[in-house]
């Protein structure tokens, strides 16, 4: 049964990922406006009524934003692991929500997905990956995420698809008009991956079932599509990877809809 999926948005102004079988069709986070999930859906031919559920990697307003809304207006269960969902209900938007809650590292089935929530490192309560898998494809997410962990690359190996945080060229972070303590935080590793860590965790989780890779979670103002493709397009051609095919996404529009082969 063939996977799609598209990032409809990513970025620090908001992230949201649309996966679906074809009748199971899910959110990995929803960091836009309500409003704006729903305009991105009905752009890659998606009715936002058809979503069966929301999933959170965790409780930061980028990832976050139009959960409440969506949930409210259509129904939908909110899947969050405990420390995520107690800090989004300390919070204004967040305290409405009702949260069906995961363990991390314990898969959970919505419909015919398969999800598998595991640690990585950030600045959050307990962010999380996900593996989603139906029959033989596998989907890899990995946003917002300081460090290449081992747990990390085990989890990404045999994916189809891979959606990987590529933030920063670390000169053009050096250069950037921003605070000192914020290029600490993007730096360190509850922070955020350069375009070579990025890189180098593609060759290290790359098997022969990888075809597709979507890289995500730009800096506006630290990385452009230019330097990030470059980047990782030249480490791939030294470890013989150059046959994937690499996809940019972005915060203005949707990807365009991946079907799994």
């Amino acid at each position: 049964m063939q996977l799609q999926l598209s990032v409809l948005a990513s970025g620090s102004s908001g992230n949201a990922t649309y996966i679906a079988t074809p009748t199971t069709r899910i959110l990995i986070d929803a960091g836009l406006s309500a409003k704006q999930i729903e305009l991105r859906l009905q752009h890659i031919g998606v009715s936002p009524a058809s979503l069966t559920a929301i999933c959170l990697s965790h409780e930061h307003s980028d990832h976050t934003n139009g959960a409440r809304v969506l949930q409210k207006r259509y129904q939908l269960p909110l899947y969050a692991n405990q420390p995520t969902a107690a800090s989004l209900q300390r919070t204004p938007k967040g305290k409405e929500c009702q949260f069906n809650i995961f363990q991390t590292g314990s898969p959970f089935t919505l419909g015919n997905l398969t999800l598998e929530p595991f640690h990585i490192p950030h600045d959050a309560a307990e962010p999380v990956g996900f593996r989603i898998s139906n029959q033989n494809t596998h989907i890899g997410i990995v946003t917002d995420i300081g460090m290449v962990t081992r747990l990390v690359t085990e989890k990404l190996k045999g994916c189809t698809c891979l959606i990987i945080e590529a933030n920063h060229d670390v000169d053009l972070l050096r250069e950037a008009p921003r605070p000192w303590s914020l290029k600490q935080r993007i730096r360190s590793r509850q922070g955020h991956l350069s375009n070579v860590e990025a890189a180098q965790l593609i060759c290290q989780t790359a098997t022969d079932t990888l075809q597709h890779i979507i890289l995500a979670h730009l800096s506006s103002q630290c990385n452009t599509p230019e330097t990030v493709l470059h980047t990782i397009q030249s480490q791939l051609r030294l470890e013989k990877l150059d046959h994937l095919t690499l996809e940019v996404s972005g915060a203005k529009q949707p990807t365009p809809l991946w079907t799994s082969p």
